[in-house]
């Protein structure tokens, strides 16, 4: 029976310090023992490029940003399963519903007593062009660059 190297099992977890240069990861720790922050989502890895120093490794995220991560910090190897997960077609509108929850609507197109935005009459962006901006419950504008809190109290 073959001996199996440990580092090059999937879904093996351990150090980055452990692992080779130019291997696929997935579930990767910030801060060492911290618990995995990057790359969890379903079909994304990351690629280990290369060791600058002895203390951070140089990894390759999904979104194509280069990160410097300790090399204590865990990691799992191989890719996150279900490749074909986007690639799902809906067979009906009701399953959107089983799947996320009911469709939100905007409040702009709704109608005048249904929502703070107040609606309007076609592409009207809740009638700004008719002197009424949005505004909220409370009556005060929630467009334009409203200023909601006073300088005193974001400090």
């Amino acid at each position: 029976m073959a001996h199996l190297d440990i580092n090059s099992q999937i879904g093996s977890c351990m150090p980055l310090a452990a692992m080779r240069i130019n291997i696929i990861i997935h579930n990767i720790e910030v801060n060492p023992g911290q618990g995995e922050k990057l790359v969890r989502s379903t079909s994304t890895s990351a690629k280990i490029l290369k060791d600058p120093t002895r203390r951070y490794f140089l990894v390759r995220l999904p979104s194509g940003d280069e990160k410097l991560i300790d090399t204590k910090c865990r990691a799992t190897i191989g890719l996150m399963s279900n490749p074909s997960y986007k690639t799902k077609k809906l067979r009906k509108a009701r399953q959107s519903m089983w799947l996320r929850g009911r469709p939100v609507v905007r409040g702009v197109a709704m109608n005048l007593v249904d929502h703070p935005y107040k609606g309007g009459e076609g592409r009207s962006k809740s009638s700004g062009s008719h002197g009424r901006t949005s505004l909220t419950p409370w009556g005060k504008p929630c467009k334009s660059s409203y200023k909601t809190v006073s300088p005193k109290k974001r400090k």
